[in-house]
C-alpha cells in the first residue's frame, strides 16, 4: 500500500491529495510557457545635469528632489497607457505596448518624451 510522503500514513486509495494531511500526492502538470511577440516602444529619459548637481549633495536631498519627479512622470506615463519598467536614479525606462498594446503606442511614447523634454 502507498504512503503519503508528507505524513507517512498509509493511503486507503488513489487520491490526488492525502486524505489525512492534504499534501499533494501527484505532481501538477507543468504549465506551458506562452510566448508572444509584440512590437513595443521604449522611452528612456533623465534629468539634464542632475548627476553633476547631485554628486556632492546629501542623499536625503537628492531623494527629496527625485520623488516628485518620479511620481509625476509615472502618472504621465500611466495616463498614456505606458508601463514604468524601472527608475535608476534620475533615469526612467518606460514601455508602451506591453503588457497592453495600442495602435498608437509609438505616438504615446513620443508624447511622453515631449512632455518630459519640456520639463527639463
Amino acid at each position: 500500500m502507498a504512503t503519503c510522503p508528507n505524513c507517512a500514513k498509509e493511503l486507503p486509495g488513489d487520491f490526488p491529495f492525502c486524505p489525512f494531511c492534504a499534501a499533494p500526492l501527484r505532481e501538477a502538470a507543468p504549465v506551458p510557457v506562452r510566448e508572444e511577440r509584440k512590437v513595443v516602444s521604449v522611452l528612456f529619459c533623465d534629468l539634464v545635469g542632475f548627476t553633476a548637481a547631485s554628486e556632492h549633495a546629501d542623499p536625503e536631498d537628492v531623494r527629496a528632489r527625485l520623488r516628485p519627479y518620479h511620481a509625476q512622470l509615472q502618472q504621465v506615463i500611466h495616463s498614456h497607457g505606458g508601463t514604468v519598467e524601472k527608475f535608476v536614479g534620475d533615469a526612467v525606462m518606460a514601455v508602451f505596448g506591453a503588457p497592453v498594446a495600442h495602435e498608437d503606442d509609438a505616438e504615446r511614447a513620443r508624447f511622453c518624451a515631449s512632455w518630459t523634454r519640456s520639463r527639463n
